[in-house]
């Protein structure tokens, strides 16, 4: 359920700090080191450019050399990360919750933000009998085919759903739903049902079922997810529990967020 969808790379001229914060974007939790050349490709940087910009964040501690031509994402970014202060919050408020979703599901829950037209995991509980994933903290995929996703764009309006379209809808397997039209039909059912459902959507033997956490105002904050085989998750029972857990946490959270 993980891995990441990349859109292609801007060719409208940008800023010396826009190039430089692209090489950032170029990683992904499935290819967290790359070569000067991969990263020059994904960004449509001439190599030289990128080595020079790689050295300024070498320097600065953004990025690191774990080897002769190979570059990875250094632990200064994930420090910085824990200093966003909703994502910290939401994370502190939901883990009492996602921890209660894995003792009743015994499979994978997860917390997830939006990010732009993608859903962002920031949390994950998941255990020794949990369906093994490949998704991880900081991964993020495509809403169109994550139960978060679904989520996202059932609660966020026209705009994310056009923004969302325009970006592209990849089929990542045979199930996805790669058609503006049907996408609007299964977001209308999700708001229906009050969960978003992804069925072998984005992986394969892959099922999830998502509840939104509102915040202030009654917007969708984030959303919380279980996990697991497509053939044995039980979409209405863990439905429930996911729509009550995140009506807990919603609750908690008051107007804080």
């Amino acid at each position: 359920m993980d891995g990441e969808t990349r859109q292609p790379a801007r060719t409208r001229s940008r800023s010396v700090l826009a190039r430089g914060l692209s090489l950032l974007d170029a990683f992904t939790s499935g290819e967290p080191e790359l070569t000067l050349a991969e990263i020059a490709a994904r960004t449509g940087l001439p190599k030289p450019t990128a080595h020079r910009l790689l050295g300024d964040l070498v320097e600065w501690g953004a990025i690191e050399r774990s080897g002769p031509g190979h570059y990875r994402l250094a632990t200064k970014l994930f420090r910085l990360g824990q200093l966003v202060p909703v994502h910290r919050v939401l994370r502190e408020a939901a883990l009492p919750h996602l921890e209660r979703l894995h003792e009743v599901s015994r499979e994978n829950v997860h917390l997830a933000v939006a990010d732009s037209v993608y859903t962002l995991f920031v949390e994950k509980v998941t255990g020794r009998d949990a369906m093994p994933l490949r998704s991880r903290v900081g991964s993020r995929l495509l809403s169109h085919c994550t139960a978060t996703g679904k989520v996202f764009l059932a609660w966020g309006g026209r705009d994310r759903f056009h923004r969302l379209v325009t970006a592209g809808l990849p089929r990542l397997t045979p199930r996805t739903i790669v058609l503006p039209g049907l996408l609007h039909q299964d977001l209308t059912r999700t708001v229906e049902r009050g969960v978003g459902i992804s069925y072998e959507e984005a992986e394969a033997g892959v099922a999830a079922v998502a509840a939104p956490v509102h915040g202030r105002s009654g917007r969708v904050v984030a959303a919380l997810s279980v996990t697991g085989r497509a053939q044995t998750l039980d979409l209405d029972r863990f439905g429930q529990a996911v729509r009550v857990a995140a009506t807990a946490m919603s609750t908690a959270l008051g107007d804080g967020v």
